[in-house]
């Protein structure tokens, strides 16, 4: 079966957001139609509590699921839902933001802040559904230790285990994968889904579009062509990424800020309704 080679690799831009955390915005606004049904991937690695401890106070967020994963630190939660508490590391939180949701996450100091936050575009027929949130505590999330390399389920599946979430609207496979040094994996995937990958810590190698090998580094993207099988050797310190598939929605997508609706009146309609104080429809 056809290996599925490197389309793009991304390194993300600094930038600062919320109150002022700094972060790299790995994949953004740009990268809408190449990364179909994902919009944003935005990665933070710090040892610096400077760097984020001024959070990311009370906003709103309608048309989206976000989805944090936390490898390490502390991250306090709450919305408007009246959900409350505390993403530790190993963590992770999924939430539908739907209809609307106000929501503010502010990290706490810690010896190190890693992890991710990505968002999924929800199809036009779920946009106004209603918001939800789960809190997907280390513990609920299977791992499959073989060969010895490790893989947690966060959603969809692998092998015959189930990921700790099923998504209702955008069915995708998150994993948090971790390869020995100079092992090589292969992942049978579906030719039509989006794939991508961000290296968290190591180098690993793949085929590139003219089936040379290329070795990518940590903190880097890998966005790969729609063939049958993903294949990856890690380097000489071994590797760990997250891995992320899903099926392109190929609708139109009208972007500001927070909020990511279809067309340009149903954004503005969004901004109208916050102005109001008509924006979260849940009592």
């Amino acid at each position: 079966m056809p290996v599925r080679k490197i389309k793009k690799i991304i390194r993300g831009t600094h930038q600062i957001d919320g109150a002022g955390v700094k972060l790299v915005r790995v994949v953004g606004h740009k990268d809408v139609a190449d990364f179909d049904p994902f919009l944003m991937l935005d990665a933070f690695d710090s040892k610096n509590p400077d760097d984020y401890i001024l959070g990311f106070p009370h906003h709103p967020h309608r048309g989206i699921e976000t989805v944090t994963y936390l490898i390490s630190g502390k991250v306090e939660h709450e919305d408007s839902l009246k959900n409350k508490g505390v993403i530790g590391g190993g963590d992770c939180q999924w939430m539908t933001a739907g209809s609307g949701i106000i929501h503010q996450e502010m990290p706490k100091p810690a010896d190190r802040m890693l992890g991710c936050q990505l968002w999924v575009n929800l199809p036009a027929r779920d946009k106004m559904t209603d918001p939800k949130y789960r809190n997907l505590t280390h513990d609920l999330i299977p791992m499959v230790v073989e060969n010895g390399m490790t893989v947690k389920i966060l959603a969809g599946e692998y092998g015959n285990k189930k990921g700790a979430m099923q998504a209702d609207y955008v069915p995708i496979n998150y994993l948090d994968v971790s390869i020995p040094p100079a092992q090589s994996w292969k992942w049978k995937t579906n030719p039509t889904d989006t794939l991508f990958i961000y290296i968290l810590e190591g180098g690993a190698e793949f085929l590139d579009a003219g089936e040379n090998k290329l070795t990518v580094l940590e903190k880097s993207a890998v966005l790969f062509d729609n063939n049958d099988i993903f294949e990856v050797t890690a380097g000489k310190s071994g590797v760990r990424f997250i891995l992320l598939t899903g099926k392109p929605l190929k609708e139109p997508v009208a972007w500001g800020g927070p909020i990511v609706m279809n067309t340009r009146e149903e954004l503005e309609f969004a901004f109208y309704e916050l102005d109001r104080g008509t924006f979260v429809k849940h009592k």
